[in-house]
């Protein structure tokens, strides 16, 4: 009786999967309306911070939507592209080159809105150093250590790397380069001076001094990129039509304080994949120095 149950068991769940898409990868077009939403949250920073941070977000999809919500945080952003690409997921927040990296190997996904920051659905990535690196300006950084957060993050790696690009800096041949994986960590040590400097995105970099975190007479900010479309949202392409319409509504319409400041947002707004045009020309330059 006890094997049976467990077979029982284990039967009820791949029904269920089966009746959420899990494990099949998305297609161009569908039908799928899951009981259970599944959604990773970007691992820029601490993952059971986040979590912590955005259980009302999970409970307020679940009230729009009308299904229940499971957040989770991938250990990197190469687990989250390959469990999009897999279909364990139904919904992700992307960095911008991750998504079009997910896209760009034909996975079947739709970027459907971007967070608002001052009105603009853009935002900027920054430089930072060590106050007693001797650095000021990115021709500074020839011969020192450098620091990116994930390989696969726009604003920690693929923009700071563009960037000091065209201050002609190439990495190994003019910096150490090291990947440690999560903005706070560039931020971090970059303040104990385990590295002379280091990118990462411009609003981690405002929480963290906000929060006390880092000091701003430690770590600072010598650099600014130029604007970059702001980290897409993206659900896959075989969801029903009326549901992912409805999941559109729930972002562009949110309006919770709270939510939104976990959300690190001032709102939502639509954007499509084409805004990522941009990104996928950076990367082209980028790849060549990887």
């Amino acid at each position: 009786m006890k094997y049976i149950t467990v077979i029982f068991s284990l039967l009820l769940c791949v029904t269920i999967h089966a009746a959420d898409g899990i494990g099949t990868a998305p297609a161009k077009q569908g039908t799928l309306k899951p009981e259970t939403l599944h959604i990773a949250l970007l691992p820029d920073e601490d993952p059971a911070k986040i979590l912590q941070e955005n259980k009302e977000f999970a409970a307020y999809l679940e009230k729009a939507l009308g299904c229940k919500v499971k957040l989770t945080v991938p250990h990197d952003y190469s687990i989250m592209i390959e469990s999009m690409r897999a279909g364990r997921l139904h919904l992700a927040y992307f960095g911008p080159a991750s998504y079009v990296l997910c896209k760009d190997k034909g996975t079947h996904i739709d970027a459907f809105a971007a967070k608002l920051k001052n009105g603009s659905t853009t935002y900027h990535s920054i430089i930072v150093a060590n106050a007693n690196a001797g650095i000021s300006k990115l021709e500074d950084i020839k011969g020192k250590k450098f620091a990116y957060g994930d390989p696969a993050s726009t604003s920690s790696h693929l923009i700071p790397k563009g960037e000091l690009l065209k201050a002609k800096l190439i990495p190994r041949q003019d910096y150490k380069q090291n990947f440690l994986g999560s903005h706070d960590a560039v931020a971090l040590n970059v303040q104990s001076a385990s590295v002379d400097a280091g990118g990462m995105s411009q609003s981690i970099y405002n929480k963290l001094v906000k929060k006390e975190t880092i000091d701003p007479e430690k770590v600072k900010v010598i650099h600014t990129s130029p604007a970059f479309p702001q980290y897409p949202w993206v659900m896959r392409s075989d969801l029903d039509p009326a549901f992912k319409s409805k999941i559109k509504k729930a972002f562009i319409q949110l309006k919770h304080a709270a939510i939104l400041k976990a959300l690190h947002a001032q709102g939502f707004a639509a954007i499509d994949d084409k805004a990522y045009d941009v990104v996928r020309t950076l990367e082209k330059t980028v790849s060549k120095y990887r």
